[in-house]
């Protein structure tokens, strides 16, 4: 049976809006092509191809640039005029909310930034005092950017912790303090644009699937570790977020049974207690505090930070080698449960992951491929992030894009997510 999802709806509107995001995908994803060749791809007839690319071709947003860019697979023949999308046709702002930080960006139809902006914050602030200048940050990189507002086709907003994406509402974002945070009406309201708004590590998976060089993976996740330690999936093109909105939480899956230290969830022996860059450098405190004349400490005593603990073991410090394998085993484990439940394709790391991939990935890799069920370890592939130290406002981004333009619709299907919902905000 095709588990794909279909491209037809059940009315006339959502009809022409899933055509249209077929043909815009197909643009996307392409250099140049021909309506026939989108007509194959797309499997959609020659007249509504012709009749879609007419009002696309008035609105500036597809252009014709003469013969289209041939494959191998189409043989010879007579050169078709070539299609192309114009990526300065409409733009997006990502918002990507970080532990002490905001970072703002504007990016065309093909996510590359045009401006990006950030301001710090003080974690444990309340967001009343945080989203205000959030909104400042926004409407000064729309200014700066030089962009026609008018061509601005939304927000998008990726939130730490859970985050009901229907609602736009961050449910808890624990690193931050923060709980029922009405995010997405907060700034549709004082901005006047639509707004969508996701776990920032969702977000993360989705700029990779759509706007990273591998396109066509079909099962994608993307994990990330700073702070915290999630996941996110995207599965025929589509975000997986569960039933409660909460899928991707491998952070908190328990590694440790008996006897793991608390985690800040609640419970103990979390994978985020043993690996994420606070217990890295706690780890690599204790291992200086043993050895205060070691290379570690010599390190440490220039700057304490992850960076810090990265260049000693590079420079060959083996006790700091073995911590950082001990951790990378431990995370190995985690991914090898993690391929047996939902067989990606491909897993794509961001974070300290992407900072240390040298000293970390062999044996998270090599753990993962000698744990995982039969073969299943052997057939998916690693690699970090397309965008280094910008998944989050990438990702970002891709949701305004994906929801407002590519998606064409402004409305999610409605789901129940537990939150309060007597939360006052002016």
């Amino acid at each position: 049976m095709n588990n794909r999802r279909t491209l037809l709806g059940s009315s006339s509107s959502t009809i022409k809006s899933h055509n249209l995001r077929a043909i815009l995908l197909t643009l996307l994803r392409r250099e140049s092509i021909s309506r026939v060749h989108l007509a194959q791809l797309t499997g959609l007839s020659t007249t509504t191809i012709t009749n879609l690319i007419s009002e696309l071709l008035a609105e500036g947003i597809v252009i014709e640039i003469g013969a289209e860019k041939r494959e191998p697979s189409q043989g010879a023949g007579r050169p078709r005029t070539g299609l192309q999308l114009v990526p300065e046709a409409r733009y997006a702002i990502g918002v990507h909310i970080g532990i002490g930080a905001v970072y703002v960006t504007v990016t065309d139809l093909r996510a590359h930034p045009v401006i990006e902006l950030s301001l710090d914050f003080e974690v444990g602030q309340p967001p009343e005092k945080v989203l205000p200048r959030m909104v400042d940050l926004v409407q000064e990189a729309i200014e700066t950017s030089g962009v026609n507002p008018a061509h601005i086709v939304g927000i998008g907003v990726g939130a730490s912790g859970l985050v009901d994406p229907y609602e736009g509402v961050n449910v808890i974002a624990p690193t931050l303090g923060w709980r029922d945070v009405p995010i997405r009406d907060w700034l549709s309201q004082r901005l006047g644009l639509p707004v969508t708004v996701d776990n920032n590590v969702r977000a993360m998976a989705l700029g990779e699937a759509m706007f990273g060089p591998e396109q066509d993976v079909y099962v994608l996740a993307f994990v990330y570790a700073r702070i915290g330690l999630a996941a996110g999936f995207v599965v025929g093109g589509q975000l997986y977020r569960g039933a409660g909105a909460g899928a991707g939480e491998i952070g908190h899956t328990t590694i440790i049974p008996n006897g793991g230290e608390h985690c800040r969830c609640g419970n103990t022996g979390c994978l985020e207690t043993l690996f994420s860059e606070p217990v890295i450098v706690r780890l690599a405190h204790e291992i200086a505090t043993k050895n205060p004349r070691g290379k570690l400490a010599q390190h440490l005593r220039r700057a304490e930070t992850l960076d810090t603990v990265f260049d000693a073991a590079r420079n060959g410090d083996e006790s700091t080698l073995d911590m950082l394998r001990e951790r990378a085993r431990y995370m190995g484990i985690a991914l090898a449960n993690l391929v047996n439940t939902l067989n990606p394709e491909l897993i794509v790391f961001g974070g300290i992951f992407e900072q240390g991939a040298d000293l970390l990935l062999p044996t998270v890799e090599a753990t993962m491929r000698e744990r995982a069920f039969a073969d299943l370890g052997e057939r998916v592939r690693l690699k970090t992030t397309s965008f280094s130290k910008r998944p989050g406002i990438i990702g970002a981004a891709a949701l305004a894009l994906n929801a407002f333009f590519y998606q064409n619709s402004d409305v999610l299907p409605r789901k129940t997510v537990a939150h309060r919902s007597d939360e006052v905000w002016n």
